[in-house]
């Protein structure tokens, strides 16, 4: 067990020191295993952090993001959390004002996180495979870049359904009613 965490720690070390090293836009720290962004990354990357445009934390078992974690890295474009267990996202996710897409399907959200519809450039929002019933459609029809939602494998409201369509001139992507998975 030591041996793996060992080695789950070296391999997050490894990946940081490439994206300082090479002044590179990305940091992909996915599938190291990480509940927590470790802390550490903030004093590394300290000088750089303004340059990461990119930052994939998918497929981790992340519950929670800080707000430090969003003002550290306030310049990013793209953001993917992909396959961990969020349910929320801090209120400081508005600080993310060049934040083109972010990618949260599969993880754990039951409330669609309005803080997005406060980010002038987002042009896409993964939020597949939630537990998302309700949506603020007249929040998203009002933000200006938005190109597509992917709401697919949620149980939205019917409500959610009839109102959307007419309002929204995006792509929403819904999963058909008669085709989404029954609730355990």
């Amino acid at each position: 067990m030591l041996r793996k965490m060992g080695e789950a720690v070296a391999r997050v070390a490894r990946k940081v020191n490439e994206t300082v090293e090479s002044s590179s836009d990305t940091l992909d720290l996915a599938d190291c295993k990480l509940v927590s962004f470790p802390i550490c990354i903030y004093k590394v990357l300290r000088n750089v952090s303004d340059q990461i445009h990119l930052i994939t934390l998918a497929n981790n078992e992340l519950k929670s993001l800080t707000s430090k974690f969003m003002t550290t890295f306030s310049q990013l474009r793209e953001l993917r959390l992909e396959g961990n267990y969020l349910y929320r996202l801090p209120n400081e996710v508005s600080s993310l004002q060049h934040l083109r897409a972010i990618d949260l399907s599969r993880n754990q959200f039951q409330d669609f996180p309005e803080q997005l519809t406060t980010l002038p450039a987002l042009e896409t929002i993964n939020l597949e495979e939630n537990e998302i019933v309700d949506v603020p459609v007249e929040k998203l029809a009002a933000m200006p870049a938005l190109r597509t939602i992917n709401l697919r494998l949620n149980p939205l409201s019917a409500e959610v359904r009839v109102i959307a369509p007419p309002l929204i001139k995006f792509d929403m992507l819904m999963t058909p009613e008669d085709t989404r998975a029954p609730l355990p």
